[in-house]
């Protein structure tokens, strides 16, 4: 169906189908049941009479009813509509989108852990807090921090649960301060915590080299300043060289530094944050430690901190008790309090647990090692192709631009949908903001050399695309079902519910065809 000059690499290229999502994605039919409920064996009750007020009666009898073929069926296409890291990679930059082991997914579904209660007896709940206390020491080896909480539930939400232990911290001292420092490359969650907690947000310029510049570092740290949120190494994928100065400076003026662990896969088995000077940090379990990402599942992220932030950690703490056996202390008077239900996303905690111990230290260090060696074996082959903006060494990922694309016309975004006609997912599109049409890839260590050539092979001819067809690239993507989307209206008018049809058409053989 799909005209020649749209064909990407033969390997994943997709096909046209019918475009009228009302007749695939709208079904229903009258009386159809997908499922038949047992009579009952206790008497009838009247629910209205029951509950009141509170029994539901709008939008009853528009549910949508199908039979449990066309449900299965539904599903399933769906399933084939979208992508995953099962057909290809995630160039997705500072996501870290890595391949979850399959071995990872049956831990978590042991019985005794997947259907484990909250609320049964610590005496019946050992194993559970042996996976928690476990995966704390885990990470406060590799972090070279002094305590952790497991309960924060993604990276932003570590990023409040840290400042909310340093502004702890500063009123422990008498002085909560009133500003963070946050650099021009840091990832747009930072600004955000910092104001929900409270503070007034300044920025930090970065230098010619993309990293923190240390004079300017020196005007703006006062007696002020609660903190510095740090990635490292930075959005841009460059290790901080000058960390133990940048951590010199800040405590030298009673400010802590928080580092923000996004980017942790550059890092783990080859140095800790805690031995260059960071107070406090996140990590995303989701990311390094390769638990589901995204829409495949919830997020986790633990915060580890130093020793003079441990009294304020959230509420409980697994500890052994005299008798052997493990507890949770809730007694902590100095605590910020509990940030999420319960103890924290545990099918996260046992996935996690399951990557570090299948791995083991070395194992770790390898899985570093490759994330670094895929990124710069891309910046190799790339670097005659798109603009390079910063020349300091990469680690796990590396920003292009846009800006040889960008005299035809091609941005950025251009070349992420014209990915898709190529099978694979878009990089990173304009983040970091201090790079103009940035193009940030992370390969992870999941990926193969192959699968780094043929992405390489993607970009390449896609840049040709733009010199020579620039209209080709800016209306990508061609091998969709859909076409180009107006992301405006689709952010500001999402459709996320199923919507009874007013007046169903019937597909026939005939409107089918003329659809197609």
């Amino acid at each position: 169906m799909s005209d020649e000059k749209f064909v990407g690499t033969p390997r994943k290229v997709t096909t046209h189908v019918n475009q009228n999502e009302d007749l695939i994605f709208e079904k229903s039919s009258a009386g159809k049941k997908g499922y038949r409920l047992a009579e009952l064996d206790v008497p009838a009750v009247d629910a209205a009479a029951l509950l009141g007020d509170a029994v539901r009666t709008d939008g009853l009898g528009v549910m949508p009813e199908l039979s449990e073929i066309e449900i299965i069926r539904h599903f399933t296409r769906l399933s084939t509509w979208n992508y995953a890291i099962d057909l290809g990679m995630y160039p997705l930059g500072s996501c870290t989108m890595k391949y979850n082991p399959r071995i990872n997914e049956m831990v978590a579904r042991l019985e005794g852990l997947a259907e484990a209660h909250p609320y049964q007896p610590e005496s019946l709940s050992q194993g559970a807090l042996g996976i928690m206390k476990l995966l704390s020491a885990c990470l406060i080896e590799i972090t070279g921090m002094d305590a952790i909480t497991l309960q924060p539930a993604a990276g932003a939400h570590g990023e409040f649960t840290g400042i909310l232990l340093a502004r702890a911290y500063h009123q422990a001292q008498g002085n909560p301060r009133t500003k963070i420092l946050i650099p021009d490359s840091a990832h747009g969650t930072n600004p955000a915590t910092a104001a929900v907690c409270g503070y007034q947000v300044a920025n930090l310029k970065s230098n010619s080299e993309g990293m923190v510049d240390l004079a300017e570092l020196e005007k703006l740290v006062t007696e002020d300043v609660a903190a510095l949120m740090l990635t490292n190494p930075s959005t841009i994928g460059v290790f901080e060289s000058d960390i133990h100065k940048i951590a010199d400076i800040l405590h030298a003026k009673g400010a802590l530094l928080y580092m923000d662990g996004a980017n942790m896969n550059a890092l783990c088995g080859k140095t800790r944050p805690g031995d260059f000077g960071a107070d406090v940090m996140h990590l995303n379990l989701h990311k390094t430690f390769s638990t589901p990402h995204g829409g495949g599942g919830p997020g986790s992220g633990p915060v580890a901190c130093k020793k003079i932030l441990e009294p304020f950690l959230p509420t409980p703490v697994v500890v052994e008790r005299e008798n052997g056996l493990l507890g949770l202390e809730f007694n902590r008077p100095q605590s910020v309090g509990r940030v999420k239900a319960w103890y924290g996303n545990f099918g996260m905690f046992t996935r996690a647990l399951a990557y570090i111990l299948a791995n083991g230290p070395d194992g770790l260090r390898q899985t570093t090692e490759d994330a670094v060696l895929n990124a710069n074996y891309l910046r190799a082959k790339l670097k005659d192709t798109f603009e390079l903006p910063y020349k300091a060494p990469s680690l796990h990922e590396v920003v292009f631009s846009d800006k040889l694309q960008a005299k035809n016309g091609v941005k950025t975004g251009d070349m992420g949908k014209r990915l898709i006609d190529y099978g694979f997912h878009a990089y990173t599109v304009s983040f970091p903001l201090v790079v103009s049409g940035a193009m940030m890839i992370e390969p992870t260590e999941s990926e193969s050399k192959e699968e780094l050539d043929l992405l390489v092979d993607a970009l390449q001819q896609i840049a040709r695309e733009a010199e020579e067809n620039p209209e080709l690239v800016q209306t990508a993507p061609h091998t969709t079902r859909l076409q180009r989307l107006d992301e405006t209206t689709a952010a500001r008018k999402p459709v996320l519910r199923w919507k009874a049809p007013v007046a169903a058409t019937p597909l026939t053989v005939d409107t089918a065809a003329k659809e197609w």
